[in-house]
């Protein structure tokens, strides 16, 4: 049928057709909310609860900000005399509380839209091996999904590529902006690499026997060796040291092997399984990279190894099965408070779609629920996770100096049933409305019209 369509129209009246149809889609997933217009003048948070998270908590407190950054925050009787109204925008949060923005720790926002719908997926790049590929270049700063995540707390994000073995960089970006240029924290955050299973697997679905299994796995292990091989070895080429001919792709690698520790970005090896993370600790050694590991699910069983190089965890997740079958039914839930014993640094993503990544809170709040302390769980999805990103020198708690990235909430973000009253991304603040607000509001206009018509 579509083709006996498409043989009935010319070519102007086919791409016109095509034209219309992508407009109706660009717009149907078109963001309509303000973006924001910064301050007027420096805000002052009162009588507030405030979770610094790199300290302990104030009952009574302030944040004070002016412009980008954060100038004061202590105990309400602390605060300066010379902040008043005349000064500045005075907010009196009356016992609410003040969290630094949560971060989604490894995210698809702005690269997928709706997953059943391949056009507005752009996640993985053509070919296998691509580190030269930044992810953030992809962003769509009109995604319908970046205010519905934002709206519960979440003000920052590291977006992540999949697919292949080495689908390119990942970046951090804020929850706000016309541009991705105006979005990216980070552009390049660090090269991500998707660790082949190095075991042959015999379930009754695999299709290929045990010997092309461990040709691929070889392969596969081989290309992504000779590749930080190559790399490394183009390093005086990409410092202008001997001339060369150059590559692009060794060429995105050398922040890799920086000398300067801040400005040496990770290797976020996707990684779930013992044997998989045992490797990737071995590779870590071999090529004298910073390794953070995604996923983790058997980092406990690796925790010496991974506590012994400083190796962090991105735990991708506590809403979970249990791994195995005879693994306890908390086992995913349990994931932070075992890590956090044994001395493994980690942060904690939610391990949603992107379009339930508003759900973060909630993973740690499980995770809290099931033996973590609740100021850490905090600490997981906030300076955790800017630590990993890389971003932690601006992002991730609340210190004089830091990003005035923050939020306000009617209460405790662990519990369901606090909401988010204001949120600020860089002391500008930030519209909380969102798609899902507005058919909220048209729905029940809806149905209290039909029950009250006469």
């Amino acid at each position: 049928m579509i083709g006996s369509f498409v043989s009935n129209l010319g070519f102007g009246r086919l791409g016109a057709v095509v034209a219309a149809v992508g407009v109706a889609c660009a717009a149907h997933a078109q963001d309509l909310t303000p973006r924001s217009a910064g301050q007027s003048k420096p805000v002052a948070i009162v009588n507030a609860v405030v979770h610094r998270v790199s300290e302990p908590r104030i009952e009574r407190g302030y944040v004070v900000f002016s412009e980008r950054t954060i100038t004061g925050v202590g105990p309400q009787e602390t605060l300066d005399k010379g902040v008043t109204p005349e000064t500045h925008r005075i907010i009196d949060a009356q016992g609410r509380h003040v969290y630094p923005g949560f971060i989604g720790a490894y995210t698809q926002l702005g690269i997928t839209e709706a997953m059943a719908v391949r056009a507005s997926t752009d996640t993985t790049e053509a070919g296998g091996v691509t580190p030269e590929v930044r992810t953030v270049v992809a962003v769509n700063p009109d995604s319908t999904l970046l205010p519905v995540t934002r709206s519960n707390g979440v003000l920052l994000a590291g977006v992540f590529p999949t697919g292949g073995l080495v689908p390119g960089r990942a970046g951090v970006i804020r929850m706000d902006g016309w541009t991705w240029e105006q979005m990216a924290v980070r552009a390049d955050a660090g090269l991500v690499v998707n660790w082949p299973m190095p075991r042959v697997i015999s379930a009754w679905w695999m299709n290929r026997t045990e010997e092309e299994q461990r040709r691929n796995i070889e392969r596969s292990l081989r290309t992504i060796e000779d590749l930080f091989v190559q790399a490394r070895a183009y390093g005086p080429v990409a410092g202008g040291t001997i001339e060369g001919p150059r590559d692009l792709r060794l060429e995105a690698m050398q922040p890799l092997f920086a000398s300067e520790d801040k400005d040496r970005r990770p290797v976020f090896i996707s990684a779930q399984d013992v044997d998989q993370i045992m490797q990737a600790t071995a590779f870590s050694d071999r090529h004298g990279v910073r390794v953070v590991i995604v996923g983790g699910r058997d980092a406990v069983l690796c925790a010496e190894q991974l506590k012994k190089r400083n190796i962090g965890v991105m735990i991708d997740g506590t809403v979970r099965f249990p791994k195995r079958d005879d693994a306890p039914y908390d086992d995913a839930f349990t994931l932070p408070s075992r890590l956090e014993a044994a001395g493994v640094r980690w942060c904690l993503g939610s391990g949603e779609e992107p379009g339930h990544e508003r759900n973060l809170p909630y993973s740690a709040a499980l995770a809290a629920a099931y033996g973590l302390d609740r100021d850490l769980a905090i600490r997981g999805i906030s300076l955790s996770a800017a630590e990993l990103l890389g971003v932690s020198d601006q992002y991730g708690s609340l210190q004089a100096g830091k990003s005035a990235t923050l939020i306000i909430t009617t209460g405790d973000m662990l519990e369901v049933a606090s909401n988010v009253t204001a949120a600020f991304i860089d002391g500008a603040e930030v519209n909380l409305d969102n798609k899902q607000r507005v058919l909220e509001r048209r729905y029940r206009e809806k149905y209290q019209g039909m029950f009250h018509r006469k």
